[in-house]
């Protein structure tokens, strides 16, 4: 009841005012603000700091490899035939200008290569010689006036018959240095060999003189046939050095059988020993150099070393004992030789050397002295 009588009064005070003239004095009513208080927008969450990312260490950029493509069936059939390809080939060096003997250029028109001159002195004076000594022989010692014709035709035969051979086979075949070089040293050789087995046989002047040339003669040529005008240095000296160790050993041999019996050798057994003795030297050689191919260093360090040592070993030896009329320093001697030379052949390293011109680079400075 209450509030239908407030509603009634509000009504009524409502259309009075709406009646009711309005009157310039009065301000115009007042709007009423009513402030109703709000609760607080709720706050958004923040989130929480994250901690700073550390800048990381540049990594390689890696790019894939591209995929294969797939290899394409093989075909059906026997499988095709691998062709190896070869190396191109070194262009060919261009052929030798001038007039060529043997795969060289000639020296000259009558010397065919830089050994000819020295191979045609050889056997001309040698086979001058051989004809003086048989004129000499066959005219048993004599100087008069028909002996010194013999003589002088003798030499004279002698040199126009080496000298006609010898430009020949030069003319006709390459001769180098080392074949007209080790040339002299096998005639001597030879011409020592056949002389000392002929003497076994017999004393006679005449037989040992022709004997000499022979032997002489045949060893001359048997190193221009064999060994060819383009004879190795190494094979020539490697027979050379045959022929010489040949020599001292057997000589080496004969002391110790004289000082071990004193009067047993005589003289002419001596001597030829000594003569055979570097012919069965150098043809051990030549044959061994069918197989084995020694360097010229290889071939002279061994003689180097074979002297040297064996010859230290002599004297120093003899010199202990006070004595060189026994055995001990030759028996010694022999071994040491024999010894240093298998070492020095068979454990020595070429490879493991130095060049023969090496200098440290930090000495290696001009020499100087006061005066220039």
């Amino acid at each position: 009841m209450k509030s239908l009588l407030i509603a009634a009064l509000l009504a009524s005070a409502a259309a009075v005012a709406q009646t009711a003239p309005e009157s310039p004095e009065e301000p115009p009513p007042r709007k009423k603000t009513v402030v109703v208080p709000l609760p607080p927008p709720p706050q958004p969450e923040q989130p929480a700091p994250q901690p700073q990312a550390q800048p990381e260490e540049a990594k390689p950029l890696v790019v894939p490899a591209p995929a294969e493509p797939p290899s394409p069936e093989p075909p059906a059939g026997p499988p095709p035939a691998l062709v190896e390809e070869t190396p191109p080939a070194a262009p060919a060096e261009p052929p030798p200008s001038g007039a060529t003997i043997d795969g060289h250029v000639r020296e000259g028109a009558f010397l065919s290569g830089p050994g000819s001159l020295t191979f045609i002195l050889h056997h001309t004076i040698m086979l001058a010689a051989g004809g003086l000594a048989s004129q000499i022989a066959s005219n048993g010692f004599r100087v008069d006036l028909a002996s010194r014709e013999a003589m002088l035709a003798g030499t004279l035969v002698g040199a126009g018959l080496g000298f006609g051979v010898s430009a020949w086979w030069q003319f006709n075949h390459w001769v180098d240095h080392p074949m007209a070089s080790f040339g002299i040293v096998n005639s001597a050789i030879g011409g020592m060999f056949f002389t000392g087995l002929v003497d076994l046989m017999t004393n006679d002047s005449l037989t040992l003189t022709w004997t000499a040339i022979v032997g002489s003669t045949l060893g001359g040529w048997l190193t221009a046939t064999l060994g060819g005008g383009e004879m190795p240095l190494n094979k020539g000296l490697f027979i050379a050095s045959g022929g010489a160790w040949g020599l001292l050993y057997a000589a080496l041999l004969l002391a110790i059988m004289g000082a071990s019996s004193p009067g047993s050798a005589n003289a002419a057994g001596v001597i030829d020993t000594l003569l055979i003795a570097p012919g069965i030297g150098a043809g051990a050689m030549a044959l061994a150099g069918l197989r084995y191919d020694p360097t010229t260093a290889q071939v002279l360090r061994a003689d180097l070393f074979g002297a040297g040592v064996g010859g230290a070993v002599l004297v120093l030896s003899a010199l202990v004992l006070g004595r060189f009329d026994i055995s001990t320093p030759y028996i010694l001697a022999l071994l040491s030789s024999a010894g240093a030379i298998a070492t020095v052949s068979l454990l020595w390293e070429e490879a493991a050397e130095r060049p023969a011109l090496y200098r440290d680079p930090s000495k290696d400075r001009p020499y100087r002295n006061a005066w220039w």
